[in-house]
């Protein structure tokens, strides 16, 4: 069997999505079920909204836990232990600025698995993320984008 993907994630990243399945089981499942339930005894069920309604919800709870389940099975949490403090790695925050003179900006890189881009959080697949992995501190940076390419300096990691 060919290798499965890995997931690389931050351990909190990792816990935060075992609390979320822990979450869709324990609770959105069983309410989903009890929602079948009520809508199966307004009877027919072939012209029931409500019916129909809650089984479409539970069939997205059903995939949303699975593709939980198989994250978490090939996660791969990652440790900076071993890589030097002043490259960039996932799990490690990066803060640069597009050069000539543009604002500062910081991300943290995280795994596809928990990146949020609107707390600061990208993608280790995100193309800035991948034209940042790797490099040191105080280096320019060349990373292409879809808008073209950009000229970045990375002042600071953490």
């Amino acid at each position: 069997m060919a290798d499965e993907k890995t997931y690389p994630m931050t351990m909190d990243g990792k816990i935060k999505l075992e609390h979320e399945l822990e979450d869709l089981r324990l609770n959105q499942r069983p309410k989903i079920i009890e929602r079948i339930k009520i809508a199966r005894s307004y009877g027919d069920l072939s012209e029931n909204s409500e019916y129909e309604s809650a089984k479409n919800e539970q069939s997205m709870l059903e995939s949303r836990i699975a593709t939980i389940e198989h994250m978490l099975q090939y996660a791969e949490v990652v440790d900076n232990a071993n890589v030097e403090s002043d490259v960039v790695s996932v799990g490690k925050k990066v803060t640069f600025k597009e050069l000539p003179d543009e604002e500062p900006e910081e991300y943290q890189i995280v795994g596809a698995a928990e990146a949020d881009p609107m707390s600061g959080k990208i993608s280790n697949d995100s193309p800035i993320a991948k034209g940042l992995l790797g490099h040191k501190l105080n280096e320019e940076v060349t990373i292409e984008i879809p808008a073209g390419n950009m000229k970045v300096k990375i002042i600071e990691i953490a």
